[in-house]
């Protein structure tokens, strides 16, 4: 299964015998994998494709199934479809069937952070539909399956959307040329989860030492939109981790010592907000 799009992992598939929580950590960035049928369209440089994934994150949670919580990780680039975006997110420019907008980073990436492009034309719908049968509605499929179980089992199921950000914004970002706070919660103005959730990762954030901005400059994407219903007892928050905290940006490895110690605050959140959950 080493080509497989994505993994998911659940506290027993490790042999271990934590107590299984309400919690899934969802990583749909870390990937930088691209099938070879996906190949030909992609104009994007191995640097950008590298530059563009939210590298390592996978690492930093790897221990949270030790924790009791499941883990869904994408191994896909999201060059070759972003799982953080609504399917029917895409442009006339990305892709022939898409809408007439404006939006270069959607399900389908045609330009990169940098503002360079990334696809040789818009894609032909037989190539879309491959990308979103072959990766996207699979791995939503398997995130949806995990928050079923998780609610028939314990009654709630909470979804910590696991990111990195670039420290300063490119070129392409909204907020270009600005220096970002160490942790970003992304609540959709606090509304995707229950307080108790979001202040449990502001205030583990704080404590470190770090420097917290709620939604500032990312809310959360589609999974903690869609998702996001505390009311049907479904809660996301999305955070984000400044890269600088635990790897060189120019060089894409990770900082030794500051690595670890990210790691081990990672895996401690996640006992957090499992405790919380199971509260």
């Amino acid at each position: 299964m080493r080509d497989a799009p994505f993994v998911v992992h659940e506290p027993s598939s490790l042999g271990k015998q934590s107590r299984e929580t309400p919690l899934i950590v969802e990583i749909p960035h870390a990937g930088v994998f691209v099938a070879p049928q996906f190949m030909p369209d992609l104009v994007a440089s191995a640097r950008a494709i590298g530059r563009d994934a939210d590298l390592h994150v996978d690492d930093l949670y790897e221990e949270a199934c030790e924790e009791g919580a499941s883990l869904l990780v994408s191994r896909t680039s999201r060059y070759v479809v972003d799982l953080n975006r609504a399917e029917h997110d895409i442009d006339s420019q990305s892709a022939v069937s898409g809408q007439l907008s404006s939006s270069p980073r959607g399900v389908i990436w045609r330009l990169t952070t940098e503002g360079d492009r990334a696809l040789t034309a818009p894609l032909r719908q037989d190539v879309l539909e491959l990308r979103l049968a072959g990766v996207y509605r699979p791995y939503h499929a398997a995130l949806q399956t995990l928050i079923q179980r998780k609610v028939a089992t314990f009654g709630h199921a909470v979804i910590l959307a696991a990111h990195s950000m670039p420290s300063v914004a490119r070129v392409m970002h909204g907020d270009a040329g600005q220096v970002r706070a160490d942790v970003v919660p992304g609540s959709r103005g606090r509304t995707s989860a229950a307080a108790k959730y979001i202040d449990a990762v502001d205030a583990h954030a704080r404590q470190r030492g770090w420097s917290v901005a709620h939604d500032e400059p990312y809310k959360g994407g589609f999974t903690t939109q869609h998702y996001g219903r505390p009311r049907d007892n479904v809660h996301v928050v999305q955070v984000e981790l400044a890269r600088r905290l635990y790897m060189n940006e120019a060089t894409y490895r990770t900082t030794p010592g500051a690595f670890e110690d990210v790691r081990g605050w990672c895996r401690a959140l996640v006992r957090k907000l499992g405790a919380i959950a199971l509260e």
